[in-house]
């Protein structure tokens, strides 16, 4: 007799891969709030008909499949241009090869393959690949501008220097404490936060952050942390970008270049 999935064994698919989604979904539109809405967007859907998860493939792909369809069905949109961040994404975004983002962001940050993403996206393993190319060719020519790094560790923070600067941008200096950051942030305005969520003196990135934001205004930031699980919870306000400890060289560029994407200060270039 084949065997039924019930409504307990999809919830508990469902939850475990969630905060991935929800990470996914802010990357790809640059913001928590909209990928939040995408996330709960999906799970709506599988109440309302759960045949639509496929119980064959790995739960993560099956997820981000059903993600997929709601997200193009809507037009795979980035926000409304309603504000100067959000115009400016569009700007940048509109130059991209269309699905290049997501096949990025599901290899490099969540760690699918090629024919996984081809699963999710319903392309051919060759399209992906192409597509891959065309992402890692944009990321080379995107927008450069200027990245605050803050990291209490020296080898890491002269290890995430070099690779920023290696991307053509510019680093405005690495802080180690709270009141560092701050401090920095007032004396050279960052399009761009790298920031670790604990910090030298046990002060906290995150609410360095929020001041630096309250200060300056909106711009992204990514989160570097070695567990992306508590600040994926959707609960209350969460970082848009999050990269995971240990990383890699690729997801720290690639989120970066993508993270970039959604800056709209006047020292970009294209």
């Amino acid at each position: 007799m084949p065997y039924e999935a019930t409504a307990d064994d999809l919830a508990e698919k469902v939850g475990q891969q969630l905060p991935y989604l929800r990470r996914y979904a802010r990357a790809l539109t640059g913001s928590q709030e909209t990928g939040d809405t995408y996330a709960a967007a999906t799970l709506e859907a599988l109440l309302s008909d759960a045949s639509v998860f496929d119980h064959a493939a790995h739960p993560k792909t099956a997820l981000f499949k059903v993600f997929h369809v709601i997200w193009h069905s809507s037009g795979a949109p980035t926000g409304a241009k309603d504000s100067e961040l959000s115009a400016a994404a569009h700007a940048h975004l509109e130059k991209l090869t269309p699905n290049s983002r997501e096949a990025l962001l599901m290899t490099v940050i969540e760690g699918f393959s090629a024919a996984e993403v081809a699963q999710v996206t319903s392309m051919s393993k060759e399209d992906v690949n192409a597509l891959l190319q065309s992402a890692y060719d944009e990321m080379k020519a995107s927008v450069a501008g200027r990245v605050m790094i803050i990291e209490d560790e020296s080898l890491i923070a002269m290890d995430l220097e070099n690779m920023v600067t290696d991307m053509g941008h510019e680093v405005t200096g690495i802080a180690r404490t709270h009141k560092a950051a701050v401090t920095l942030a007032g004396q050279k305005e960052p399009d761009l936060i790298l920031a670790d969520i604990h910090l030298a003196d046990n002060s906290s990135g995150i609410d360095a952050v929020k001041e630096i934001l309250g200060d300056l205004g909106d711009r992204p930031v990514i989160f570097i942390t070695a567990y992306p699980e508590r600040l994926l919870t959707g609960e209350r306000h969460e970082p848009a970008f999050m990269i995971a400890k240990p990383y890699t060289e690729e997801q720290v560029k690639v989120a970066v270049s993508q993270a970039m994407f959604f800056s709209s200060t006047e020292t970009l270039k294209a």
